[in-house]
């Protein structure tokens, strides 16, 4: 029998230093788990929202995502106090970035290449991944 994971599961939530989450999302995003991840991704935020200053959303292993995924980081966004920046993270060639280039949700939010540049934009150096 094969294991197939909860598509709702994030793949990986770390907190770094400086206040900053790291929320790792599945590899397909649309209508039938959108929200599950909206839940378990605001979950994840309210239990930090004490020290939480920066959100980074990691799509680097999204190899399937629709404007789903765009309603995700927009929901987040508005949903998050206004003093937590959000930042995401996308492989350049991936599906993700194209779908958030094309519905012009990167003029809104910042998309990375990759992780340790979104960190390095925060201040927090390279070597943290």
């Amino acid at each position: 029998m094969t294991f197939l994971p909860n598509p709702c599961d994030l793949r990986d939530l770390r907190d770094l230093p400086g206040c900053t989450t790291v929320v790792a999302l599945p590899s397909e995003i649309d209508l039938s788990n959108v929200a599950g991840l909206l839940d378990r991704v605001m979950s994840a935020v309210d239990t930090r929202s004490d020290r939480l200053r920066v959100l980074v959303l990691d799509f680097t292993a999204t190899d399937f995502m629709d404007s789903q995924g765009v309603r995700l980081v927009d929901e987040v966004r508005h949903r998050l106090q206004p003093e937590v920046r959000v930042r995401v993270v996308a492989r350049p060639d991936g599906v993700a970035t194209r779908v958030l280039e094309l519905t012009g949700v990167r003029r809104d939010v910042p998309v990375y290449g990759d992780l340790s540049e979104a960190l390095e934009d925060q201040g927090l150096g390279p070597g943290l991944d």
